[in-house]
């Protein structure tokens, strides 16, 4: 195939990846709508950042959310549009456009339950993995991000602990607003949204590294791919204290697979050193599992 045909190909394959992520932006937009319409403003729940704000602001002056939802968030379009890129900032707009006009459309929509408790736990749910899918897909529905890491370059913060500052100070503020047992299920409903964002953006078959250091390397290495159906690769190491040569076991597992790795290696080698880290994306090379006959 010649040089044209190979740019058709890949133009269809542009194409394709953008619609797809702007049907996730969009479908992840609609269920953070979702989330707050049905479940968490309508029993006075907040999430933080500006989505927090923009909940306090529509029920102090009655306004209605999808406003506030696009207003607060334009000047860190523009931000995020000078600091990370086109693509971020386009994403970005379309997400916020959607979750502004999908609260609107879900007002008249009757409340699913008024428990608190299962507002704060079923609104965290759908909240996170809306968040996580317009994330995944390479844009956001919130500008308290931006801001922590631009504060980040002057600061010795991170940016966790920034947006951890910002949103206990909002999460706080909506004590004096809904009162102080909203204030708790506001943080129960960030806590889960939180962890479901995680969940959603790694996926629940979470990659781990593993690094292993044992005298037994090549059997402990034959074992984890006859038993576990993983390669493994051989690393030259040198202990900084005895100066000794050792092998080093490389692998990469699922968090799935974590205990059966464990026990393999002490069924071999008890006293094996064994290291395990969390991997946030895992492409290329032969990490695909084999089949086990």
């Amino acid at each position: 195939m010649g040089a044209t045909g190979t740019k058709v190909i890949h133009k269809r394959r542009r194409t394709k990846d953008i619609l797809i992520r702007a049907f996730f932006i969009c479908l992840g937009a609609i269920l953070v709508s979702v989330a707050l319409e049905i479940f968490l403003v309508p029993n006075n729940i907040i999430d933080g950042g500006i989505t927090g704000i923009s909940i306090m602001l529509s029920h102090l002056t009655g306004m209605k959310l999808g406003v506030f939802l696009f207003l607060l968030n334009l000047p860190f379009l523009f931000i995020g549009y000078k600091q990370i890129g086109m693509t971020f900032a386009i994403s970005t707009l379309i997400g916020v456009l959607v979750m502004s006009i999908g609260t609107a459309f879900l007002i008249p929509v009757p409340v699913i339950t008024h428990d608190l408790l299962l507002s704060a736990v079923f609104g965290g749910i759908i909240l996170g993995i809306g968040i996580g899918m317009v994330i995944r897909a390479g844009g956001s529905l919130d500008g308290t991000e931006i801001v922590a890491i631009l504060i980040t370059k002057q600061s010795p913060f991170s940016v966790g602990e920034v947006v951890m500052v910002f949103n206990i100070f909002i999460l706080g503020s909506a004590g004096f607003i809904f009162g102080w047992d909203k204030a708790m299920y506001s943080l129960i409903a960030y806590y889960i949204a939180f962890k479901m964002i995680d969940i959603t953006i790694e996926g629940l078959d979470q990659s781990r590294s593993v690094w292993i250091i044992s005298e037994e390397y090549a059997e402990i290495g034959d074992a984890l791919t006859a038993r576990l159906g993983r390669g493994v690769t051989y690393l030259e190491g040198e202990g900084g204290y005895s100066g000794e040569y050792k092998k080093i076991i490389f692998c990469v597992i699922t968090r799935l697979e974590e205990a059966k790795l464990k026990s393999i290696v002490e069924e071999i080698d008890s006293s094996a050193f064994l290291a395990i880290g969390n991997i946030h994306d895992v492409r290329g090379g032969r990490f695909k599992k084999k089949n086990i006959h």
